[in-house]
C-alpha cells in the first residue's frame, strides 16, 4: 500500500448519499459512476468520502451498527434489475423523493423491500455460479458478517431497541440462545448476509471503474464504535462495560475555545490493555477490512490513540473527565507489520500535543488543514494559511463538519456561539487582504485556488463549494442530534464549465493524476 504523499494531488469531498438520482438517496448505480468520470475529466485524481457503514442513531456514518458492514441504502436499485435480482416493475410506483435532500424515513420504506425481493428471487433461482460467489464472499467475512447479520435481525425483532435492553440471555450471548436465534431467524440473517454481498459487488466494481479512470477513493475511520452496535454487542471484552453491557465510560472531547461544556460522544472506550494482548487483531481486521474498499484512509480524532477524554458515562456533560493514554506509537507499529506501509491521513485538528504529532511524523502520517480556520481568532489561525503549510498535508477548503465556504463567508455571526458580528467582520478583513480578493469575490473559487496552488501535497475540496452552495447545502452541524446528513445535490449542477475551472486550476498547480490505477 502506497502512502498518500507519493505526488501531487487534488480530489473531492462527496459522499454517496449525496449523489442524485431517482429512488430517494445517492447510491452506488450510474450516477456513481458519472460522478467519477466528472473527477477524472476535471484533473481530480481522489474521491473523498465518509465513512461508508451501516447507519444508526441520527444517520450519522459516524454512528454505525457495524465497523465491517455496508450501508444497505447505498446498494442501487437500478443495478439489481440489471442483475436480474429485481425486476423494473419492482421499481414502478416509487414515491417522488425530494431532490435536494435526503428523506431517510422514506427512503426506508422504500429500499428495504426492494433488498427482500431481490434476496426471494436469489434464493428462488440463483445460478450455481451466483451461489458460489456469495457463498465465497460468506467464507471470507464469517469473521464479522454471522455476527453483524444476525445482530441486525435481532434489532429488527426487537422494534431497535439497543441490544442492552434485550433479553439477558440474548444480550449476553449464551450460547444455547444464540443457537436457537439463528436457526428460527435463518433465512432474515441469510437475507442481511445477501444484502451485504450485493454492497460489496456493486462497491467494488464502482472502485475498479474509478481506479481505470486514474481516481483513488480515501475512505474514512472513526476512532471509536457506536455502543449500539454489532462490534460491541460480539466483543463486550474489548470495550469499558458494566455486567449488563452498558459503558462504564464513554468518549469525547473536553472544554475548550469552541465550547464550554466540551463535547459528549457516548461512545464506549476500549479496554486497550486487553487489544494490546491480542496483538491488536480486532483493530488489524478492521484495518484490512476498509483497505479492501479504499485506497486511503483519514483516520478521524487521531489524538486518541494517543490520550483520549475518559468520562464517567453517568456524567451529562464532558466537564468531569480527565486524559488517559493511549497505546501510542506500538499500535501502528502492530498495524504496520501486520499490513505493511499505511496509507493514513491523520485528522489532527483541535487542540493537538507534541507527543500526537510525534506519533503522525514518526510514521510518515499526513496531517490536515482547513484554509476555513486560517482568519479567525483561535491562535492556531496562522497554522491553517497556505504559507506556513507543509508537503505531507491534506489541505481543505472545508470539511463535512464545517459550514461550506459560501455560507461561512455570507454569516453575519448573529446568534452563534463562538462568533460575533465584529469577528466575523475582522475575518473577512483579514481573508480579503490575504486572498488578495476584491469586496464582492467569488469566495469559494479563491478558496479552491488558495489549497490547490499550495505547496501541500494534496488538496480536497467539498463538493458544495465547487458549486459555490451556501449553507443550506451545508452536511453536518456538529452537536445537532438531527436533519443533518441529507444534503443531496442535482445532476445539472455538474456543468462542463465547472469541470474546465477545476482542470485549469489542476493543470496549472500539477496537481492531474495517473492516468490509470491498479486495483488491489
Amino acid at each position: 500500500m502506497a502512502r498518500l504523499k507519493s505526488r501531487r494531488t487534488s480530489g473531492i469531498l462527496l459522499h454517496p448519499t449525496s449523489l442524485p438520482g431517482a429512488y430517494g438517496i445517492g447510491d452506488l448505480g450510474q450516477e456513481a459512476y458519472r460522478f467519477a468520470n466528472f473527477l477524472a475529466g476535471a484533473g481530480q485524481g481522489l474521491w473523498q468520502v465518509l465513512p461508508l457503514g451501516h447507519t444508526g442513531y441520527g444517520d450519522s456514518p459516524y454512528q454505525c451498527f457495524s465497523a465491517f458492514a455496508g450501508n444497505p441504502l447505498l446498494v442501487s436499485p437500478e443495478l439489481l434489475v440489471h442483475e436480474g435480482w429485481l425486476s423494473r416493475s419492482d421499481l414502478e410506483g416509487a414515491p417522488s423523493f425530494p431532490a435536494s435532500y435526503v428523506d431517510f424515513e422514506a427512503v426506508f420504506r422504500f429500499r428495504l423491500p426492494l433488498l427482500e425481493h431481490a434476496h426471494d428471487r436469489f434464493a428462488a433461482g440463483a445460478s450455481a455460479r451466483a451461489r458460489r460467489g456469495f457463498e465465497a464472499f460468506c467464507k471470507a467475512q464469517r469473521s464479522w458478517l454471522e455476527d453483524y447479520a444476525l445482530f441486525s435481525v435481532l434489532k429488527d425483532e426487537h422494534a431497535g431497541a439497543p441490544w442492552t435492553d434485550w433479553e439477558a440471555d440474548l444480550a449476553l450471548r449464551r450460547p444455547a440462545s444464540l443457537a436457537r436465534a439463528r436457526k428460527r431467524l435463518a433465512r432474515s440473517v441469510e437475507r442481511v448476509k445477501f444484502t451485504q454481498y450485493l454492497f460489496f459487488e456493486q462497491w467494488g466494481a464502482l472502485r475498479r471503474h474509478c481506479h481505470d479512470q486514474g481516481v483513488r477513493i480515501m475512505g474514512d475511520l472513526p476512532i471509536f464504535v457506536a455502543h449500539d452496535s454489532a462490534d460491541v454487542w460480539a466483543h463486550p471484552e474489548l470495550f469499558h462495560l458494566d455486567k449488563d453491557g452498558t459503558p462504564t465510560h464513554i468518549a469525547g472531547v473536553p472544554p475548550d475555545y469552541f465550547s464550554a461544556t466540551g463535547q459528549r460522544w457516548g461512545n464506549p472506550l476500549y479496554r486497550w490493555a486487553v487489544l494490546r494482548r491480542t496483538g491488536y487483531r480486532w483493530w488489524i481486521g478492521r484495518f484490512r477490512a476498509v483497505f479492501s474498499l479504499v485506497d486511503v484512509v483519514r483516520v478521524d480524532h487521531f489524538r486518541g490513540f494517543e490520550a483520549y477524554w475518559e468520562i464517567p458515562a453517568a456524567e451529562p456533560t464532558a466537564v468531569k473527565g480527565r486524559w488517559v493514554k493511549g497505546p501510542g506509537a506500538a499500535f501502528f507499529r502492530a498495524i504496520e507489520k501486520a499490513l505493511g506501509e499505511l496509507p493514513i491521513v491523520a485528522e489532527n485538528l483541535g487542540v493537538i500535543t507534541p507527543e500526537v504529532e510525534a506519533i503522525r511524523e514518526r510514521f510518515g502520517f499526513p496531517g490536515m488543514a482547513i484554509l476555513q480556520f486560517a482568519f479567525g481568532t483561535d491562535p492556531q489561525g496562522p497554522s491553517f494559511r497556505p504559507h506556513n503549510y507543509s508537503r505531507n498535508l491534506v489541505a481543505y477548503t472545508g470539511t463535512h463538519d464545517n459550514d461550506t465556504t459560501q455560507g461561512w463567508w455570507m454569516s453575519a455571526g448573529a446568534g452563534e456561539s463562538t462568533r460575533s458580528v465584529s469577528d466575523v467582520e475582522q475575518e473577512r478583513n483579514l481573508c480579503r487582504l490575504y486572498l488578495g480578493l476584491g469586496r464582492e469575490p467569488e469566495i469559494h473559487w479563491a478558496f479552491i485556488r488558495a489549497v490547490l496552488g499550495s505547496v501541500a501535497d494534496t488538496a480536497l475540496i467539498p463538493l458544495q463549494d465547487v458549486l459555490g452552495l451556501g449553507s443550506e447545502a451545508r452536511m453536518n452541524v456538529p452537536g445537532k442530534p438531527s436533519g443533518n446528513w441529507r444534503w443531496r445535490f442535482r445532476a445539472e449542477a455538474l456543468t462542463p464549465e465547472v469541470q474546465g475551472r477545476l482542470l485549469e486550476l489542476s493543470r496549472l498547480y500539477d496537481r492531474q493524476p495517473e492516468a490509470k490505477l491498479r486495483t488491489r
